[in-house]
């Protein structure tokens, strides 16, 4: 095994810039929408578009962009930004550069940088890693705690006194295979005060409707993690459960060379959402025949999944009862009741892991629909829609897409304001087309 690791030691600076180009892009799984027709897009700050009955303008106010442009707009450290997150009191956003492996800091009233926190994990972090959990062993290379890792998404912890930003991968583990990490950020202080492991490959992250547990959904092997942080302090924060959506996925890839994990990675686990009564955890499965894993908190039991929905669910949210999704592949918002679809479960027994439920009311988006986020009051939906390079607007209760604005090519993160006066999209790019390397901020004005 050892000499394995330092055969592989020698490709780290090869598996660093051949990741930039595989990881990257959007994945096969999420961009198997026609590409046909994609153009790369860089809308004009004061781009504005205003839905036909007058309820809602949107205007591009500002930008952060790598890529020319104006000076006073460009910011050199977003870098494929993946995900950005609002702190709850509006005073600050946060956005991942995967591979820019940085969180970026920005000021929200003047968009100026605030700071910028690296994910070079070095021997300077070392009294920071929590202690081991036992559920993610290491079974490619030995254990090393020193690494670059590339920020995905994120979500807030105890009032937004933390971030927590789990790590696509170590930068030696070239396939995501051995146990991946994440970081928890002090949002006083800007600084990573906290590290603990997580399994392979890891994207989504959510807090528990009660703020008592954070969960991970591992893309790379069918698990989620589950870690109670209901203590105030940090060094009483652990992991408790590993959850196991249906089997764990057997890896062994090469040590020496990138292959594809975003494509044969079982159920690749995306989106997630809790009941806003904390009784269950929905996963939403992008691969292996799709549908939403559920997980029935009170044991940590997998109940199964529920299938009907359309297929290459990326992204849930659960508010005011209801249960929205966004649908990658081909471009759409699904809407259903809760309680309604918690009624599906019943389907469920020790034998049969799979239920069906078709009530489901449907919005056509944009091509790529990526993340989306509510307005405050739960009237409006925002989509990022990546492949037709938009941010689109659906009403909630009619589930009718009623505006669009374009966006910097091409967008997948997105959040709005707790205020709902702003919503801010990332756009990653696309290697065979470019784009990207840009977050746009838009103010909604609502009649």
């Amino acid at each position: 095994m050892l000499s394995k690791y330092n055969y592989c030691k020698r490709h780290v600076i090869f598996a660093l810039f051949f990741s930039c180009a595989s990881f990257m892009c959007a994945t096969p799984t999420q961009s198997a929408q026609p590409t046909q027709n994609l153009q790369v897009i860089h809308p004009k700050i004061g781009t504005t578009a205003t839905s036909q009955n007058g309820k809602i303008k949107l205007t591009l106010i500002a930008k952060k962009q790598n890529y020319g442009g104006e000076a006073k707009t460009r910011e050199g450290a977003i870098y494929s930004p993946k995900s950005i997150n609002v702190h709850p009191d509006g005073s600050k956003y946060y956005v991942n550069s995967l591979e820019g492996a940085t969180t970026i800091v920005f000021d929200a009233k003047t968009n100026n940088k605030i700071a910028t926190i690296s994910h070079r994990i070095t021997q300077k972090h070392d009294s920071l890693w929590s202690k081991d959990s036992g559920f993610y062993k290491f079974t490619h290379y030995p254990k090393n705690n020193h690494f670059t890792g590339k920020p995905v998404e994120a979500t807030f912890t105890h009032n937004g006194r933390y971030l927590w930003v789990p790590y696509y991968r170590r930068s030696y583990d070239i396939n995501a295979q051995d146990p991946s990490a994440v970081a928890i950020i002090d949002t006083q202080s800007n600084a990573i005060i906290k590290l603990m492991e997580t399994g392979a490959l890891p994207k989504m992250i959510a807090t528990s409707p009660d703020g008592n547990n954070v969960a991970i959904s591992h893309w790379g092997d069918n698990t989620v993690a589950l870690i109670d942080v209901s203590s105030e302090n940090p060094q009483d924060w652990k992991h408790t459960k590993r959850l196991v959506v249906d089997y764990v996925l057997p890896l062994n890839y090469p040590l020496d060379k990138s292959v594809d994990r975003d494509t044969g990675s079982g159920y690749a686990l995306r989106g997630m959402a809790f009941s806003e009564d904390g009784k269950y955890l929905l996963v939403g499965c992008m691969g292996g025949g799709g549908g939403i894993a559920v997980i029935d908190l009170a044991d940590g039991t997998y109940l199964g999944r529920v299938l009907g929905m359309m297929p290459n669910v990326r992204h849930l949210v659960i508010k005011n009862g209801y249960l929205y999704l966004s649908v990658n592949k081909d471009g759409y918002v699904q809407k259903a009741k809760m309680s309604d679809f918690i009624e599906s479960f019943s389907q469920f027994s020790a034998k049969k892991k799979q239920a069906m439920f078709k009530n489901w009311q449907n919005a056509k988006v944009g091509a790529g629909a990526r993340t989306i986020e509510l307005s405050p009051d739960g009237e409006y939906i925002f989509v990022a829609c990546n492949a037709a390079s938009v941010l689109a607007v659906v009403e909630s209760k009619s589930m009718k897409q009623f505006l669009q604005i374009s966006a910097d090519s091409f967008p997948v993160g997105l959040d709005v304001s707790k205020d709902g006066k702003f919503v801010y999209t990332t756009a990653q790019g696309r290697p065979k087309y470019g784009g990207g390397n840009a977050v746009d901020i838009y103010a909604v004005e609502y009649k």
